[in-house]
């Protein structure tokens, strides 16, 4: 008997078949889906590839970049010293597809509206040029014989090799008469080309921008659709208004970015024909002067030519630096200098005088004021003395300073324990065994005085020092006896010294400094030698900073040239937004105390006192100074005059500070050399120069007063750094 299927078995059966069928409808969809994918992919691939592959070509886009003027650089005041003037330029870009042929034309037809500059042709481009115009002929210059025979005598060579030297003699037998045969136009057709030939591809090319007429400029601007590749636009001239050598130069677009950096600048995307910094601040802050490039896209089809052009990026002149340097008073002090050396000049014994330094700095916070340096060349036509700057030889040349070195010397003695605040010591000639008599020049009668810390410095006793020198280095003094010394008294001294600056580089942000030469002698007397100053050899900007320290409480400041970086100034007048303020540098505190430091002041102070080297100096002075006189009795010449070499002169020093109570301006001064006769010299120069050096500053500060300048006041640092907490 036949069972019966309920209604509900009947429902659930339907369903069933409901569902089976809509699975396999969708299975179906999705297969007749993917097939139309796969056969839509082998079309795109097999069918369009080619040209889906060509749209791509087109759209390739080549970065270029172009130039933007350099950040202009400002004295503290706001006062320009570089600037950067506009002209007008003719450029020329080629792409990968550009042919000598399409070159030459363009090349014919820009010499038909520019007058170009042949001078800087040279036999080589004209070799070229001849075998570009005479192919035929050229080709005739090696027969093939010749070509055989070298691919028989040179078998291993690729043909890339042999080509070369097939080139180099076709060029080789081009006559005179060849070379000769080019016309005046044809030269100015070579000038310009050679200039398209030295560019890159996509790089625009400066084919002229010195002497650019507005006739040629608006000549050119009117064919450019006629000019493919020219293009009109504007260059810059980098111009120094201040002849200080410490701000560098740069290189021409002719001259490019220079060999010995070639790989670093193109490493940063620089191209050839940039102008880069290559001295000084140019060098020191190229990455902030030379700006962005405007960056553009070329959109060019797949023959190289470009198709459009997009901007990615627009261009941004450099940033501008802010010095710290004070113009005005920099010329002041620069004029000063600059006569006074044409004047010693004129001594007897100065003939190996050259050279004077002055350096001045706030030494709260080591802002460089002034970095003078003046040298005398001879005119070779009219045998006149000529002054030339030199400021860069304030820290890249050193010397044996004498008697300036004595604050380190004392402030050594109490931080080695062998010297006493108020120590009294007895001024008296040093005979040692071998070596002629050591004393004072103020005590050249050979008594015996005696005299305290504050004394020796302002009479500038040697014996004082000699003294502290021999306890540094363990030895004991019997008159006309050996003296043994302890060789480690050099580097007590010289690590002593480096704290102050002395022997070791200042930190200031230029390139190049020099840290001064190490005596190598270690007898006894050098030890002697060195207290006072005529071992070891320091630079004018060391010793500013050495005084600086002594006068700021015994801190050690970085010196530094740039005070501000700044935003592009729009039109050269006004500064741009503040980017960046440099902030003081604290390279160490020295070990003194502030009693020990106070002590070396008074001595500072005593120099210019009626009994000191320097008496009366700054009697009238509406301030008051403190200062140190210095001079090298043993002194070697080292300069221009290679045959002078070695021989014994004398230098002149001077470093000092004001005012003394609130020390707000410190100085050194160097001269080298003023005299080949140790006995025939004199230290008024220096002293001079000091005093002229202060009024020019507190006569300038004086008159900026009346007249409402700001005038920027800087705490000392010890107030500064113990409001930030630091109790260094």
């Amino acid at each position: 008997m036949r069972k019966q299927i309920s209604q509900a078995d009947k429902v659930r059966l339907r369903q069933r078949k409901h569902i089976a069928f809509r699975m396999n409808l969708l299975f179906f969809c999705i297969f007749f889906l993917f097939s139309l994918l796969i056969f839509r992919l082998g079309y795109l691939q097999i069918v369009k590839g080619k040209e889906y592959t060509l749209q791509l070509e087109l759209k390739e886009e080549i970065p270029v970049n172009t130039s933007v003027p350099r950040g202009r650089i400002y004295d503290r005041n706001g006062n320009v010293l570089v600037d950067n003037e506009p002209k007008n330029a003719i450029t020329y870009t080629k792409t990968t597809s550009t042919t000598s042929k399409d070159m030459l034309k363009i090349a014919r037809d820009l010499a038909q509206l520019i007058e170009q500059d042949t001078k800087r042709i040279t036999l080589g481009d004209k070799r070229d040029f001849w075998i570009l115009l005479n192919s035929k002929k050229a080709e005739k210059k090696v027969t093939a014989e010749e070509i055989e025979a070298l691919r028989k005598k040179h078998d291993t060579w690729t043909e890339k090799e042999i080509q070369k030297e097939i080139n180099q003699m076709t060029r080789d037998r081009i006559t005179d008469k060849e070379i000769n045969s080019f016309t005046k136009k044809d030269l100015e057709v070579l000038a310009i080309y050679r200039e398209m030939m030295s560019g890159y591809a996509y790089s625009p090319q400066i084919i002229k921008s010195d002497n650019v007429t507005e006739i040629e400029f608006a000549r050119v601007s009117e064919r450019l659709n006629d000019l493919p590749g020219v293009d009109t636009t504007t260059d810059w001239d980098r111009i120094k208004v201040s002849d200080n050598t410490l701000i560098g130069s740069t290189t021409t677009s002719l001259q490019g970015i220079p060999r010995t950096r070639l790989d670093y600048f193109l490493a940063r995307d620089y191209s050839r024909n940039d102008r880069v910094g290559i001295s000084y601040l140019e060098q020191s802050y190229e990455e902030l002067l030379k700006g962005q490039k405007t960056v553009v896209k070329n959109v060019k089809d797949r023959t190289g030519r470009v198709v459009e052009t997009v901007t990615v990026r627009e261009g941004e002149p450099g940033k501008d630096l802010v010095l710290t340097l004070d113009s005005e008073l920099h010329e002041a002090l620069e004029q000063i200098v600059s006569d006074k050396l044409l004047a010693w000049k004129q001594v007897r014994t100065s003939g190996l005088l050259d050279r004077a330094f002055l350096v001045m700095m706030n030494p709260n916070n080591g802002e460089v004021l002034a970095l003078i340096g003046k040298q005398l060349v001879q005119d070779k036509d009219t045998g006149k003395w000529i002054v030339q700057d030199y400021a860069f030889g304030t820290f890249t040349s050193a010397y044996e300073v004498g008697s300036t070195v004595k604050l380190a010397t004392v402030l050594t003695g109490y931080s080695e324990n062998v010297l006493r605040i108020g120590e009294v010591k007895i001024d008296e000639p040093i005979y040692i065994a071998g070596s002629s008599v050591k004393q004072s020049l103020f005590n050249r009668g050979g008594n015996r005085v005696a005299i305290n810390e504050i004394e020796a410095l302002g009479k500038s006793s040697n014996v004082y020092m000699f003294k502290i020198a021999m306890s540094l280095g363990d030895a004991v003094y019997r008159p006309y006896k050996p003296l043994p010394i302890n060789l480690e008294g050099f580097d007590r001294f010289r690590e002593s010294f480096a704290s102050f600056g002395l022997g070791v580089k200042t930190g200031i942000d230029l390139p190049g400094e020099y840290p001064g030469y190490p005596g190598t002698e270690t007898i006894s007397g050098k030890l002697l030698d060195f207290s006072i100053g005529q071992f070891d050899t320091y630079t004018p900007l060391q010793m500013a900073q050495y005084v600086s320290t002594v006068a700021n409480g015994g801190y050690r400041m970085a010196p530094r040239i740039v005070k501000e970086i700044r935003e592009p100034s729009p039109d050269g007048s006004v500064f741009g937004a503040l980017m960046q303020e440099t902030e003081a540098v604290v390279l160490n505190r020295v070990k003194n105390t502030d009693e020990e430091i106070e002590q070396v002041k008074k001595g500072m102070l005593y120099t210019y006192g009626p009994r000191g080297t320097a008496p009366n100096l700054f009697a009238n002075a509406k301030y008051t100074a403190a200062g140190k006189t210095g001079t090298a009795q043993s002194a070697y010449y080292d300069g221009s005059d290679r045959s002078k070499y070695g021989t014994k002169t004398v230098n002149l020093t001077h470093v000092g500070f004001a005012p003394f109570e609130t020390p707000e301006v410190a100085f050194s001064i160097v001269i080298p050399n003023v005299s080949t006769d140790r006995n025939d010299y004199t230290s008024k120069w220096s002293n001079d120069l000091a005093r002229e050096a202060l009024d020019i500053y507190f006569d300038l500060k004086k008159r900026r007063m009346m007249e409402e300048q700001p005038v920027t006041t800087d705490l000392p640092i010890r107030r500064k750094l113990e409001q930030e907490g630091d109790k260094n």
